[in-house]
């Protein structure tokens, strides 16, 4: 495997973009098919394009999910795509192959996780670097920053607590908000992501300052503002080419006057764009409707019944609106264009001498703004945003207060009446965009501001181990220790003899949360035959069979951004919470005991310890056991480690557990069973995930009835499924709109447990 190596020759350096949901594709982008496709979409393709440009870069991979639908285009099917020199789509799949929206998408971000990771294991080179678009993919990118050991850039495009805001303010209830956008998952992937990530890279000061000061992860120092960029070959002045582009035609036919300018609104059809208030201001302004035809181009449809609901209601009201003012003839609203007539549809208004108006009642960048400026497109725009620093960078246009039709009136006409101001703001915009939005001007920014980083990266970890690889051990069985093989042993006889039966094929591990020590007595006590791997201590440490070779490098990987005094001092001051005796705390694990009755919450000392940047894992279990362990450990990530490291695939992996502590090591790929013990209630979530077995029997039984179920020693995959007819497009969405198909978020931070039976010791671990 080769790493990448940053003392190398520059062009070296493989960046890997995330970016989960939407649909990716190199040409004809459908921007405002759905709110999963739009302005983030151009922006991950334009970026990876721009880096790719540049002569200190090798390769650029933008990872993405693949989906199979008839619904859709089969360009999103097709694993690997070419979008220029050094630069390619990656399509993974995750999932069922139906397009989902992103509130769907979560329970399958495990699965993107480990497929991604596969797919860069079997490259002929590792990323030097992670950046993860939207809240899911930062999800994503913390596991693959943390498993490869390289930096995490972010950016969040939009964020959970913020639109949480903005629905409470609508009169939406928290739990429809939770259920409908899964917007407690959502947020805590948001806080770990920030905690996680070396560099945020935002579009506006205004994002950091109004709205990642929300997140108790809020570390300013980290984040930085680099504007998008914008296309200059493709955005540019009107040339007289434009007037006879199909597009205009399809324009002209609404129109009763096409001499008027045109004040043209592009955006996705979504209430936070406001356009029914601007079509309610060109209606009570007959001046502003002698002056100017209004356009609006609002995504794609065909029939308005097969959208989705947000879309439908949002297009409805332009309608009513139009009809109710009776402006027929001075709005044009065309069903379709593609992505390659966007440029078109700036430099026709620009040709009019019209203005690009972007109402929105918020609008983080305003990616639409610099294209129309590129376009020589005086611009009128929502005083909340992006728009306040690309007016002040570029002079091209006028800030509006969104919710005031008057001002949006007054704002339109006084570009639209002043011949000289309008040459003036074109002029303006098209040299400050040059100057500040162009795709080379980001990546220099871009690659000025990971320079620290990329200095830092150290290959990922490989096990210095000289050991020879097990011949023929092809698949493995990781267990934990006291909620699955101990209390009935009968059972435990019976699983011990399998295995023995089937030693020469499958590899045997045990990943418990006790010490090294505990762990080897109970196994002892119980005539466990001693395991090939030992993952003891809720992940922080790694033994190997026959000696109990502790791995070192995965202790020097785990031991990254770990202050275990700076935890133990911040939380011993806290009601109810106190350290547990000096057995129970290790190099990698600080341990409290946990009062419920007076301790803060769960939530409130994971808010406390990210406001300290403090980026770690808190487990509590029985409700009275608190273990805080680095970022980088746990039993999942422990478990991938060594199964990367003796060539096992995940998909062979059979993974039993008994409670919350096990449950990153059941998500994604791994085979799993959660067996019928007291303590599985904390998995129940999981219940529905495809490769997860619920056992109907307890302890090693449980894991016995799994072997049977996956045919663990032949087939060694999930059963089939009974046919099903997929869900539409359509049908999903709608769905999604009513919530009733929406998974119910997880409850705050991770519950995990790393503690065993209690009735063991005194004090399980």
């Amino acid at each position: 495997m080769i790493a990448c190596d940053m003392n190398a020759e520059a062009p070296s350096r493989h960046i890997v973009l995330l970016s989960v949901h939407g649909l990716f594709r190199g040409h004809n982008l459908e921007l405002g098919r759905d709110a999963d496709t739009g302005g983030q979409i151009l922006y991950v393709i334009e970026l990876a394009r721009a880096l790719a440009k540049r002569p200190d870069v090798g390769q650029v991979d933008l990872f993405t999910r693949l989906v199979d639908d008839p619904n859709i285009s089969p360009d999103y099917a097709v694993p690997i795509e070419p979008i220029g020199d050094g630069a390619r789509i990656v399509r993974i799949e995750a999932g069922p192959p139906e397009y989902l929206p992103k509130e769907q998408l979560w329970d399958h971000l495990d699965t993107f996780a480990d497929n991604a990771l596969s797919f860069l294991r079997e490259s002929d080179r590792l990323p030097c670097l992670i950046h993860s678009h939207y809240a899911d993919a930062g999800y994503v990118g913390v596991r693959l920053s943390a498993q490869l050991g390289v930096p995490l850039v972010h950016t969040g495009h939009s964020l959970g607590r913020v639109k949480r805001r903005r629905l409470l303010a609508s009169g939406v209830k928290q739990d429809v908000i939770d259920t409908r956008y899964n917007m407690t998952r959502r947020i805590n992937a948001e806080e770990e992501t920030l905690g996680a990530a070396s560099l945020v890279i935002t579009s506006t000061t205004q994002e950091i300052e109004e709205q990642y000061g929300l997140y108790d992860h809020y570390q300013p120092e980290r984040m930085q503002v680099i504007p998008p960029g914008t296309d200059l070959e493709r955005f540019r002045p009107p040339d007289g080419r434009e007037q006879k582009a199909p597009i205009r035609n399809e324009l002209l036919r609404f129109l009763r006057e096409p001499k008027k300018p045109l004040i043209l609104a592009l955006s996705r059809p979504d209430e936070r764009k406001n356009i029914a208030t601007l079509v309610e201001a060109y209606g009570e302004s007959p001046e502003l409707q002698r002056t100017a035809n209004l356009v609006i181009v609002a995504g794609n449809r065909d029939d308005l019944r097969d959208m989705d609901s947000g879309a439908q209601t949002v297009l409805t009201d332009i309608l009513l609106l139009i009809d109710l003012y009776d402006l027929y003839g001075r709005v044009a609203y065309p069903k379709h264009h593609s992505a390659d007539e966007v440029a078109l549809l700036y430099q026709i208004a620009a040709a009019s001498r019209g203005v690009f108006i972007n109402p929105a009642l918020t609008e983080p960048f305003g990616l639409t703004l610099i294209e129309a400026a590129a376009s020589g497109l005086p611009i009128v725009a929502t005083e909340d945003g992006g728009p306040i620093d690309i007016i002040d960078h570029c002079r091209n246009g006028i800030l509006i207060d969104p919710l005031d039709k008057q001002d949006i009136t007054k704002a339109l006409l006084k570009v639209l009446c002043d011949a000289s101001g309008w040459r003036k703001l074109a002029q303006n915009g098209l040299a400050g965009v040059r100057k500040h939005y162009a795709w080379s001007a980001h990546a220099d920014s871009y690659m000025e501001a990971l320079g620290p980083l990329l200095e830092k990266v150290q290959p990922p970890p490989q096990a210095p181990l000289s050991r020879r690889r097990i011949l023929y051990h092809d698949r493995a069985i990781f267990t934990d220790l006291d909620q699955n093989l101990l209390g009935d042993p009968d059972s435990l006889a019976d699983f011990i003899r399998i295995l023995r039966d089937n030693r020469k094929c499958s590899t045997f591990g045990i990943a418990t949360g006790r010490r090294l020590d505990s762990a080897l007595a109970i196994m002892r006590r119980y005539g466990i035959p001693r395991p090939d791997v030992l993952i003891t201590a809720l992940g922080t440490e790694i033994y190997y069979a026959p000696q109990l070779t502790a791995d070192g490098s995965w202790t020097r990987h785990i031991d990254n951004l770990w202050y275990p005094r700076r935890v133990r001092d911040l939380l011993v001051e806290l009601p109810g919470v106190k350290p547990q005796q000096k057995s129970e705390q290790s190099r990698f694990k600080v341990s409290f005991f946990y009062d419920p009755e007076h301790a803060p919450s769960l939530d409130d000392i994971g808010s406390l310890l990210h406001q300290a940047d403090l980026n770690v894992h808190l487990n509590l279990s029985f409700g009275q056991f608190l273990d805080v362990v680095p970022a980088r450990a746990s039993k999942g990530l422990a478990l991938r480690y060594v199964a990367d490291q003796w060539g096992i695939p995940l998909e062979h992996c059979l993974c039993a557990g008994g409670s919350g502590a096990d449950e990153d090591m059941m998500r994604g790929n791994t085979l799993a069973v959660v067996v019928a013990n007291r303590h599985n209630e904390e998995l129940s979530k999981l219940i529905d995930t495809e490769s997860i077995y619920f056992a109907q029997e307890p302890f090693a039984a449980g894991i016995l009835e799994a072997i049977d179920h996956y045919d663990f020693f032949a087939a060694c995959q999930v059963p089939p499924a009974p046919d099903a007819e997929p869900a539409s497009l359509t049908e999903l969405s709608q769905s999604d709109e009513s919530g009733a198909a929406s998974q119910t978020p997880a409850d705050g931070d991770d519950q995990s447990s790393g503690h065993e039976d209690e009735e063991e010791s005194a004090r399980p671990s």
